[in-house]
């Protein structure tokens, strides 16, 4: 005879197995496609846009729900800077706590961990901008589970947004920030800097022009963690004026967006089009890629006639700091790298870029050179996997908002001529990633050359002007935002971006 223990374990068991074949049968269970394709949406008549995106939502109500959350995680990227300031104060008051209570108990340092405040950890999270699209992406997730079932998020998740590029991001932002490569890109962009006497001034204009232009070959991500740790160490410790760090960061930002595209492979929203629009390295240096180095040298040079006076008294602070005892760059390590080391490196870099679209590939290659890093550790910097981390986060979180943003997207572009499209892709680009942009514009059969070139131009023009706007925005962001004391304000990325999108702009559209 079983025991009362027996029967309910055995009840609890079958319980269990219950419900999960109840869920399998669920999974198995014939669902509608979602997200709707959007050729499937019926042919609109409606003389106006808003007619047409109102027949959307009647044809897929939670259109408008995956809107409304996409919204407000981008108005929660806006607030990041006030989430910091209460997690501050929370945690300040939590230490006065704290102090108290040991000066009232008398208690003696017990060895035990500092008790850290649950409230104040919550709000930094909060007030970190690359885990803002993850953790709205958890409140569309449990959206869509309750409008359309479990299975169906979860298949949304699992099987129809592609996470490749955020976990690429991840692997090369890491390799990137390794000393010996970071040594290799520092003398070689030195030798440059070199012709201006290694200056203030000659860092800054080797570091915001070659480095982008280099994206075209090494990736815009690779490039962009290269750029913004060369430029913390060659310029922003020197602790410019807040109107110049947000006019470095801004043509940081919009320097690497253009400048992947003298190749076909570089750039994400080139690499949505190239296959489909049969764009080659050839195509893209001819129509996009001297206009883009053009733009890249303009830009960066109207930046430093405008900021030029200030950059006499950045040298004086470098002199300054170089004439102290103990002084320079406390991240520079000097010891030399052997030469088969850093080619090893390279080869973990050149992998990565190779397999770029295989995550099998360049993961399994991640952990061979994680493995190497170890046995080499006396040659390497510590390796630091927050920053590649929260970025990949970002990305992740992006790319589940973006794959439900087409319904809307898409409509917009086709009613556009090729000015108003360029203009317009440049506008999207903003509150949307770049790719996703040049993604859907390639599911318009009516596109002609003209208006495809004026897409991409948007696209790859636009991808400065805030941190979502272009994939590698949030790799700069993670590794500059220490220099700016409050957080990086959207506002003011917007303020140092605008000059050089209008400069690219005029070099795509107009010479």
């Amino acid at each position: 005879m079983l025991t009362f223990r027996a029967s309910t374990g055995w009840l609890l068991t079958g319980l269990c197995l219950a419900f999960a074949a109840s869920f399998a049968g669920a999974a198995e269970a014939p669902a509608a496609a979602f997200p709707k394709p959007l050729d499937e949406y019926p042919a609109s008549q409606a003389a106006s846009l808003l007619q047409a995106l109102i027949g959307r939502v009647r044809a897929e109500p939670f259109n408008l729900v995956a809107t409304v959350v996409f919204l407000l995680a981008i108005i929660h990227t806006f607030l990041t800077p006030r989430f910091r300031h209460w997690a501050h104060e929370v945690e300040e008051a939590h230490a006065v706590y704290l102090q108290r209570r040991q000066q009232e108990n008398e208690a003696e340092d017990d060895g035990l961990p500092v008790e850290v405040s649950f409230k104040g950890q919550i709000l930094h999270f909060l007030g970190e901008v690359e885990a803002v699209f993850g953790i709205w992406a958890v409140v569309l997730m449990a959206a869509l589970a309750w409008f359309k079932g479990w299975h169906v998020a979860v298949s949304y998740v699992g099987h129809q947004v592609n996470f490749t590029e955020a976990m690429f991001v991840v692997v090369i932002m890491a390799l990137a920030s390794t000393r010996p490569v970071l040594r290799v890109a520092e003398h070689a962009l030195r030798a440059v800097a070199a012709i201006g006497r290694g200056s203030v001034a000659a860092w800054w204009l080797t570091v915001l022009i070659v480095a982008p232009l280099l994206g075209s070959f090494i990736t815009e991500p690779a490039a962009m963690t290269i750029a913004a740790l060369l430029l913390a160490r060659q310029f922003y410790r020197l602790k410019p004026s807040p109107k110049f760090a947000y006019a470095t960061l801004g043509l940081l930002f919009v320097n690497v967006s253009v400048g992947g595209t003298l190749t076909h492979f570089a750039a994400p929203p080139v690499l949505m089009v190239a296959a489909p629009w049969k764009w080659d390295t050839a195509f893209m240096f001819v129509h996009f890629g001297w206009r883009a180095a053009l733009g890249v040298v303009l830009a960066t040079g109207l930046y430093y006639l405008v900021f030029r006076r200030e950059f006499a008294s950045l040298q004086e602070k470098l002199r300054m700091q170089e004439s102290m005892p103990e002084s320079g760059d406390p991240a520079a390590n000097h010891r030399p790298v052997p030469l088969w080391i850093t080619l090893v490196q390279l080869g973990f870099v050149a992998w990565t870029v190779i397999v770029a679209h295989y995550p099998a590939l360049f993961i399994g290659g991640f952990l061979f050179f994680l493995a190497f890093s170890r046995a080499t550790a006396h040659h390497q910097s510590p390796l630091h996997l927050r920053s590649p981390l929260l970025v990949g986060f970002f990305l992740a979180g992006l790319v589940v908002h973006g794959g439900l943003q087409g319904w809307w997207i898409e409509p917009v572009l086709t009613r556009l001529s090729e000015w108003p499209l360029f203009l317009g892709a440049t506008a999207l680009t903003a509150f949307n990633d770049n790719a996703a942009i040049t993604y859907l514009a390639t599911l318009v059969p009516t596109f002609t050359d003209p208006l495809k070139y004026a897409v991409v131009a948007g696209a790859v023009t636009g991808g400065g002007l805030t941190v979502i706007a272009n994939a590698p925005n949030p790799a700069g962001q993670s590794i500059l935002q220490r220099y700016f004391p409050d957080g990086i304000s959207p506002l003011g990325l917007v303020l140092g971006a605008l000059p050089p999108t209008a400069v690219m702009a005029a070099c795509f559209m107009v010479i």
